[in-house]
């Protein structure tokens, strides 16, 4: 399978049936200026060969993906969400300041979030369908 993602742009794959993830989506679209990010839900195909592609086991990485053509290709947990965030409009950049804290508390915090997201935010029965606006930014 070929991903037909321009070099310049980067690719998150969510879980498209969790409502944090869902309104995370929504708050990167709405302070993604520049338009750098497309997006693809991880049980869509685009999602599942770049699981498969860089063998993620997701009954242990219950995480966002971040995909680029860049070297290292795959950011997950807190390094692909503060990434994300090192990208978007001022103030939320400066999330990247989180670098300075070690990977393993950063996704020990993360992890944490993760396990607890379904409880706390909900789950839809369906992946979002992106609106009219936003449907070219969305791998299917």
């Amino acid at each position: 399978m070929k991903i037909d993602l321009p070099k310049h742009k980067k690719l998150i794959l969510f879980d498209g049936v969790c409502n944090l993830c869902n309104s995370s989506v929504n708050f990167v679209i709405k302070n993604d200026s520049k338009g750098i990010f497309m997006f693809a839900p991880l049980q869509s195909k685009v999602g599942q060969w770049i699981i498969e592609k860089h063998h993620i086991d997701i009954s242990t990485i219950d995480s966002i993906l971040l995909y680029s053509h860049q070297k290292p290709g795959l950011k997950i947990k807190s390094s692909a969400a503060l990434s994300i965030a090192s990208k978007l409009s001022f103030p939320f950049n400066l999330m990247a300041i989180f670098f300075i804290v070690p990977s393993v508390i950063r996704d020990w915090v993360y992890d944490y979030i993760a396990k607890h997201r379904y409880r706390w935010f909900g789950k839809k029965t369906a992946c979002m369908v992106p609106s009219e606006a936003t449907k070219n930014r969305f791998f299917k």
